[in-house]
């Protein structure tokens, strides 16, 4: 009991924070210290300028030499694009409005990995985590971004030609986009960035989180929380308890196990990642349904992470000395 107490108390420390920046965002929005055009301002930076650069200063700070597995990251991709299919396909039968529909794909399997996933990365296995948590970053981070455009654009347009070509060509136009295809020969060829854009790259990326998550605090409403709450309790479903099990279990059976297996598990599991809502908000998504997803996940991963930390350690594949 006293592990899996711990277990919680360890993720609660990661998610806690996300929370207070979110209920400081909500409570700003309602004595009037934001408003609605710094919520729309704010979104758009995040989306064109801090989100970009902590997508680029990411990738191109990771050494894909030293930490490369290629079985690994193949399962990631496949996986990924296997259950991303799945909810395509079964989401659209249930799901008809456009706006709905991409953010609740988004919502169901973008993990926030970049924050709670390294952390608890880093954590667990200190510095070989975080080296092999990075790598796995920098495939998810343009992986996730490009199923999520492509969720979020798609059901705007019909499915003949020139409106998918129209689709195709604002996937190419995203800034995030641009961000990785920057950034992947820098951290393919170890290019050192002058010490200027380095710093200049850290302010913007962090910037990203704070600004992002006060959108969403002060995006909250009740009622809306109301009428979308059976979407966000599914997509909740999908992102904390289906993705994980389906894929753990998957990388299980597939041969993966110790610490291959353990940061499979936790990238499945993290909750959905704040930036959701940004892209939401940006591309003509349900951003009040993005928000209160990633709200529900984030709560919810206490729990789950926690058990799925636990349970690795019970079956002996996270060795626990404490």
């Amino acid at each position: 009991m006293n592990l899996y107490l711990d277990s919680v108390i360890f993720t609660a420390n990661i998610v806690a924070p996300i929370f207070v920046i979110v209920l400081l965002g909500f409570i700003l929005r309602r004595v009037a210290l934001i408003d609605d055009a710094f919520v729309h301002t704010a979104s758009k930076l995040v989306f064109v300028v801090t989100l970009p650069a902590l997508v680029f200063m990411s990738i191109a700070r990771t050494d894909f030499q030293a930490v490369f597995n290629p079985e690994q990251l193949g399962f990631v991709f496949i996986g990924t694009l296997v259950f991303f299919t799945g909810l395509w396909l079964t989401s659209r039968r249930f799901i008809h409005r456009a706006e709905d529909l991409g953010v609740f794909i988004q919502g169901s399997f973008r993990s926030n990995y970049g924050i709670i996933g390294l952390a608890i990365s880093y954590n667990l296995y200190s510095d070989s985590g975080l080296a092999q948590a990075s790598l796995l970053l920098a495939l998810v981070i343009p992986l996730f971004n490009v199923l999520s455009i492509l969720a979020l654009t798609l059901p705007h347009h019909q499915t003949d030609g020139r409106r998918f070509r129209g689709a195709l060509l604002e996937v190419v136009r995203n800034p995030l986009i641009i961000a990785v295809i920057l950034a992947l020969p820098i951290s393919y060829l170890s290019i050192d960035l002058p010490d200027v854009v380095q710093r200049s790259g850290r302010y913007f990326a962090n910037m990203t989180l704070p600004l992002a998550l006060l959108t969403i605090g002060a995006s909250l409403n009740m009622e809306s929380l109301k009428s979308t709450s059976g979407q966000a309790f599914w997509a909740t479903t999908n992102k904390l308890l289906l993705m994980p099990v389906m894929l753990t279990l998957g990388a299980y059976l597939a041969g993966f196990e110790g610490q291959d297996l353990t940061l499979l598990m936790i990238l499945f599991g993290c909750p959905t990642a704040a930036a959701s809502f940004v892209m939401a908000k940006t591309m003509r998504g349900n951003a009040e349904l993005a928000a209160n997803i990633i709200l529900a996940t984030t709560l919810g991963s206490v729990l789950t992470l926690s058990t799925g930390i636990y349970l690795m350690r019970v079956w002996g594949v996270i060795n626990y000395s404490g």
